[in-house]
């Protein structure tokens, strides 16, 4: 018998054994409990404001203890601070998704404002997570807004060496992005907080949108 053998029979256990599996269990547990205190703490944000939301309301409305909560953030503001570029990202993804496998501009601006308006339906909660974000978590927010921009922007240059995107130079385009970003938030804040519809964004509103945005972009004259 070695001595390590030896040393763990004296001690009554086993050796440990590394086991990477086991390690894979574990860092999946982990990640979801990291993911449940966001997910909980984006609700009770959307429903109390980031000022009242505390940690014993995320950690009750995730249903573990307190003390958990420590284990994956050192302080609220530190969760906070993730909140928006986490969802922001989970949003972008989602529109991503759903414009996978286009390529026309126009068609891919138009399933990208349904998609955005889609997730903003499902996850009511986002607006005020994005809104107090300026104030409350300005890190965050400013995080969120430099990756949809950067986004964006890879998306209008495309369309730009593609030749659709005529009436720009390169260095406006930064410009226009926040110009597009700008009347879709406004649209959707109005159609999600005001509009009693429901069923999700009306089509008098996309089709506006897009004649909006072709009017802006397409170098092409007009139809009589």
């Amino acid at each position: 018998m070695d001595v390590a053998s030896a040393s763990g029979s004296r001690a009554g256990r086993p050796r440990k054994v590394f086991s990477p599996a086991v390690q894979s269990t574990r860092d999946e547990r982990a990640a979801r409990t990291r993911e449940q205190l966001l997910v909980s703490a984006a609700r009770i944000v959307g429903e109390f404001g980031y000022r009242d939301a505390s940690i014993q309301r995320i950690t009750a409305d995730a249903g573990m203890a307190q003390g958990t909560f420590y284990l994956y953030f050192e302080s609220r503001q530190a969760l906070f601070d993730e909140l928006l570029p986490h969802f922001g990202l989970h949003m972008l993804e989602h529109v991503r998704e759903r414009a996978h496998g286009k390529s026309d501009f126009f068609e891919i601006e138009e399933i990208g404002a349904r998609a955005v308006f889609e997730y903003l339906q499902e996850n009511t909660w986002f607006w005020r997570v994005l809104n107090e974000a300026e104030v409350e978590a300005p890190a965050a927010w400013a995080r969120h807004h430099e990756e949809v921009v950067q986004r964006y922007m890879k998306f209008l240059k495309r369309a730009r060496r593609a030749g659709v995107i005529t009436k720009y130079r390169e260095d406006e385009l930064d410009t226009l992005a926040y110009l597009l970003i700008a009347a879709r938030d406004y649209l959707y804040l109005y159609h999600l907080h005001r509009s009693k519809q429901n069923s999700g964004i009306p089509e008098s509103v996309v089709r506006t949108y897009m004649q909006f945005v072709r009017g802006g972009l397409d170098a092409s004259p007009p139809t009589a």
